[in-house]
């Protein structure tokens, strides 16, 4: 029912790096070029879907160094849309994301293990609720190249799950929503 940062999101989300020729992305979140998302079961009967729609981050990324890798992604806890205004002042209260006490949710990657060609597991820290757990992304780069207003960019998507007690988050829809999938996918901008 929530979806944090990590982004990755997450992210970040998903992303990859390198020490000697890596280089610097901001995440373009301002040209809706990316995406913390999330699904969740509703009752064990359907899928409920949202977003997050405020966050910020950035990586670094190398082909040739995946290993050396890195990313970070803070996202405004409040900026929750599951396309139901009443829903989403119930996933913004103490039952869940508890927002007003935590406004923001963060990942910091710790590592990056590349696991196939374009694959890779990013591990980080992710701070939500005021829990910090860390967590794996499987991330997948998705691809890299000039933009036409003369900027260059990389892609990535990842995905993982969360356990919502895990981080300290009381509301129970039963059995089948004891977690939450992360669908991260981001597009940065080389500065």
């Amino acid at each position: 029912m929530f979806k944090k940062s990590i982004a990755a999101l997450a992210l970040g989300s998903a992303l990859f790096a390198g020490q000697a020729m890596a280089a610097d992305y901001i995440i373009d979140k301002e040209g809706q070029h990316a995406f913390v998302n999330f699904k969740i079961s509703h009752l064990g009967y359907s899928w409920l879907y949202g977003t997050f729609r405020d966050f910020d981050g950035a990586f670094s990324f190398d082909a040739e160094q995946p290993e050396a890798s890195s990313v970070q992604v803070t996202l405004n806890t409040a900026s929750i849309d599951s396309n139901h205004a009443e829903r989403d002042r119930h996933l913004r209260s103490a039952d869940f994301l508890n927002a007003s006490q935590h406004p923001t949710a963060t990942f910091k990657s710790t590592g990056v293990e590349p696991t196939g060609e374009g694959t890779a597991d990013i591990t980080g820290d992710l701070t939500l609720n005021g829990v910090t757990r860390p967590v794996t992304i499987a991330a997948r780069f998705i691809g890299e190249g000039q933009d036409p207003w003369g900027g260059y960019r990389a892609g990535f998507e990842g995905h993982t799950t969360l356990v919502l007690k895990d981080f300290d988050i009381k509301g129970d829809l039963g059995p089948a929503a004891q977690s939450v999938e992360l669908i991260i996918s981001v597009e940065g901008i080389r500065q």
